[in-house]
């Protein structure tokens, strides 16, 4: 329906292949990550989960990459008073200068977190590598998006390049903010052992389960610790008290092409400008979820990010040029599962299941269908979630959903719209929907036409947002990001470390960000 797509291939490291990795139900021969998985296996450096798999595509995180390098060099538990099963791993590696107190603070509400690519070289580097040598010139060259690596990491990033430890992506950027998959930090840390000549001592207890994030860093107005498990009365979406609640907040792009949007420090930037939700949009095709399975670490970490700021988290399985959601329904299934196994003990998790249904589909035939096969994955483990629900012609044939509609507690019913070209006659769709009794969450909208471009159309946007006010809708705004249409909130160049000023926001963006109280 809108946003031009341009296809980025993300290969972060290349290796030999090989039969099923040690023995692991998830590692087969042609991944280009066999070898080292089952190098690394054997010597002892990573393990599996108790069910045979391995997970390669998920995020390592920060206490399980450093208790691994501390495993490598011999560096026993120091004291510890956070009762994490890490902890005294994580203050042997600070005492040692592996990385600083505010990296990885010893409270350890950072110990858990998917660790960034930056981190887990400097580690990596400063308890193998005896010393920095590189030029600074030749090896900053290499990384096209140098400038996103924080200076504090140049040393260890540009030495480690020079090694030959760290790489980059066929695109030449080295994504220091992403997180790293457990595959890749196999081939990471095998490369460091190769050129340092180091061996593995004993295995930490490392637990086979990396847990969600189920209580908030911090507290906001709004958020997840003023409204709890919500749930849908009648039309409306409540909080636990069964008191109305409207949620308003933004969309990521694609976290395949823009990950860098989904950070920690964005994330928190939105919520101090009043935002109390986030949606994470995970493409299914290109070079999505299908045939990219790493962008499930990056929509991991960044719903914890959100929980941690006390934001609500939608998971949005983002079918788009797809178009039939019928056509990936089995590792839609297994996916929803996993995350609701994940999430399961967390208020603040939304179930996005179907983005934009479209092309020569129907309600009943096939939207339908796929729901009643999806929900009850999702409910079979997390029992009271809000799931949303998607619908033909990209989320606009309501009167279908009006006719048909699905026999399921705390279900909502999403409607897009792009203002410049969804005008009153998609508004009167929603007013009929909701004097139907069918609850509507808005999880999609722009300030520009279908395309993403065109406008901002003010005027259209101003009816649509008191409509959305007088109706009590919930509702994310399509995009966080800077990529060069219109619908996108931010400008090139913009610091999310410091908050998000107006200067930081396109002319879309400050419409948006003004209309979140």
């Amino acid at each position: 329906m809108k946003k031009i797509i341009c296809i980025m291939l993300l290969i972060t490291f290349t290796f030999a292949s090989g039969c099923m990795g040690a023995g692991f139900t998830d590692v087969s021969k042609d991944a280009w990550y066999y070898n080292t998985v089952t190098e690394m296996t054997d010597k002892g450096v990573l393990s599996g989960y108790n069910d045979g798999s391995f997970r390669p595509n998920n995020a390592i995180t920060s206490a399980e990459f450093t208790a691994i390098v501390c495993r490598i060099k011999g560096v026993q538990p120091e004291s510890s008073q956070t009762g994490h099963w890490a902890g005294g791993y994580m203050s042997a590696a600070l005492n040692k200068g592996w990385y600083d107190y505010d990296e990885n603070p010893p409270t350890g509400e950072k110990y858990d977190e998917p660790i960034q690519r930056q981190l887990a070289v400097k580690i990596l580097m400063k308890a193998l590598a005896d010393s920095f040598t590189y030029d600074y010139n030749t090896e900053s060259a290499k990384i096209k998006d140098f400038s996103q690596l924080n200076g504090r990491y140049y040393d260890t990033v540009l030495a480690a390049y020079n090694a030959g430890i760290a790489g980059g992506d066929d695109k030449g950027n080295f994504k220091p903010l992403s997180p790293l998959t457990r595959a890749e930090a196999c081939t990471l840390i095998k490369k460091a052992m190769d050129k340092y000549g180091t061996e593995v001592a004993a295995a930490p207890d490392i637990p086979t389960e990396q847990p969600a994030v189920t209580q908030p860093a911090a507290v906001r107005s709004g958020g997840v610790s003023e409204n709890g498990q919500l749930c849908v009365k009648g039309t409306q979406l409540c909080n636990e008290k069964g008191a109305p609640v409207v949620l308003r907040g933004m969309s990521s792009h694609g976290i395949q092409w823009f990950p860098q949007f989904v950070t920690d420090d964005y994330i928190r930037a939105v919520g101090d400008r009043g935002a109390n939700i986030m949606r994470f949009a995970m493409y299914t095709e290109e070079n999505g979820y299908i045939q990219n399975n790493s962008v499930k670490s990056t929509l991991i970490s960044a719903v914890d990010s959100a929980l941690a700021n006390d934001m609500y988290a939608i998971i949005d399985w983002h079918i788009l040029s797809d178009g039939d959601p019928m056509r990936h329904i089995d590792e839609a299934e297994q996916f929803f599962k996993e995350m609701a196994a994940r999430y399961k003990d967390s208020k603040g998790v939304l179930y996005e299941i179907c983005n934009e249904p479209n092309g020569n589909i129907s309600w009943s035939a096939n939207v339908k269908h796929y729901a009643e096969r999806i929900i009850p994955a999702i409910r079979s483990t997390d029992s009271d979630a809000v799931i949303l629900v998607g619908n033909p012609q990209w989320c606009q044939d309501l009167d279908s959903v009006v006719a048909d509609r699905l026999s399921y507690d705390n279900i909502m019913y999403t409607c897009h719209f792009y203002s410049g070209t969804h005008t009153q006659w998609l508004r009167d769709r929603v007013s009929n929907a909701i004097n139907n009794g069918i609850p509507i969450f808005v999880s999609e909208w722009g300030t520009s036409d279908a395309s993403g471009n065109g406008g901002v159309f003010e005027e259209e946007t101003k009816k649509w947002l008191d409509f959305m006010s007088v109706n009590n809708i919930s509702w994310c705004n399509w995009s966080l990001c800077d990529k060069n249409e219109t619908s996108a909130a931010l400008v090139g160049g913009s610091n999310p470390s410091d908050g998000l000023s107006d200067g930081e926001l396109s002319a879309s963006g400050k419409i948006v960000f003004n209309s979140f109280d």
